[in-house]
């Protein structure tokens, strides 16, 4: 099969030759159609993820049709996949937690680090049938493919207002994650959302397709105050802006890893009472809501992604990186 491999620090090969999964009993074979590249993938790609060695295929936002597996019931199916698997037992698991599941694994990482084996970046995986959302066939599969980035700012948001009321909020970044929860917000009913993007290029992409729906910022005025504040950056900078953004009583809802320390005003978050969220992937029902909502139109056109041919994936993986991507996501046709 076609797949790209990451290979090291930077170093992307394209194989024609592949050997491609198998599919059994408990998990299907799913031929993927398209599969976006995630800030996770370019954390591997950068070196900064041991969880993730070369060589391996990356990609877990995945959208395709099923061609074999669990005795062909599911064969023919156009799906889009969560690529998290739960046990279904533990603790978190029993609690609908299944994103805090003791035993959890995801495509895209080797078993022997906790993962569930190779990645989106291919013509097929191999995942649990119950981790499978039937696509409607209205519904193109490069759009399905969204789900997994747009479950993540559906889930942030969904914890955001378990903790206040929010009627203005502002996302830090226009990645993938930022539009998704910019566009949960607005699907949430929150009348007025602000979304900060300072790559110059972005930004005037953002405005020109979603500039009717939310307010888009290249800079900030950090005398505002906002009900909540969605960081899908995570650095020590956008903590700092978030701390200083969120009013008193207010809520910061972390998702972005971009690093691990610095940033937080830990005196005015005690002495204002703000509540900071870490808020990771998804549950099932968080996925399902998110497919839900996408197949319904609830998140908009969804017309801001780019797809590019799987065997040009190393080049989208350096203009990622050299901050020339205008889209806030590329997805990868094998």
């Amino acid at each position: 099969m076609k797949a790209l491999v990451y290979q090291g620090v930077e170093s992307l090969k394209f194989h024609t030759d592949y050997a491609a999964p198998i599919a059994s009993d408990d998990n299907v074979l799913v031929r993927v159609h398209y599969c976006g590249i995630c800030g996770s993938d370019m954390h591997a790609y950068l070196g900064h993820d041991a969880r993730r060695p070369a060589p391996l295929i990356l990609g877990h936002e995945v959208a395709g049709i099923v061609e074999g597996g669990a005795n062909g019931a599911y064969n023919g199916k156009r799906v889009t996949v969560n690529p998290l698997v739960s046990c279904g037992d533990c603790f978190h698991c029993q609690k609908d937690e299944q994103n805090l599941c003791e035993n959890r694994a995801i495509i895209s990482m080797p078993p022997r680090e906790g993962g569930f084996g190779e990645g989106g970046f291919a013509d097929y995986i191999t995942i649990p049938a119950r981790n499978l959302i039937e696509v409607p066939d209205n519904v193109p599969l490069d759009k399905a493919s969204l789900c997994e980035p747009l479950a993540c700012g559906f889930h942030a948001v969904k914890k955001a207002k378990h903790i206040t009321d929010i009627n203005n909020a502002l996302v830090l970044g226009g990645g993938a994650i930022g539009m998704g929860a910019a566009l949960a917000l607005l699907a949430h009913q929150v009348k007025n959302v602000t979304l900060f993007e300072p790559n110059p290029l972005r930004f005037e992409f953002i405005k020109k397709h979603c500039g009717a729906d939310m307010t888009i910022l290249s800079n900030i005025n950090e005398a505002l105050q906002y009900d909540a504040v969605i960081d899908a950056v995570g650095f020590e900078q956008s903590r700092q802006t978030a701390s200083k953004m969120v009013r008193a009583g207010g809520v910061i809802a972390h998702i972005g890893l971009g690093s691990a320390t610095g940033g937080l005003d830990i005196r005015r978050i005690t002495l204002q009472e703000i509540t900071f969220i870490g808020t990771y992937t998804y549950n099932v029902q968080d996925f399902q809501e998110t497919a839900e909502a996408i197949f319904s139109g609830k998140l908009g056109a969804l017309d801001w992604h780019s797809v590019t041919p799987l065997a040009e994936g190393a080049e989208a993986f350096d203009a990622i990186k050299t901050g020339k991507v205008a889209n806030p996501k590329v997805i990868l046709q094998p």
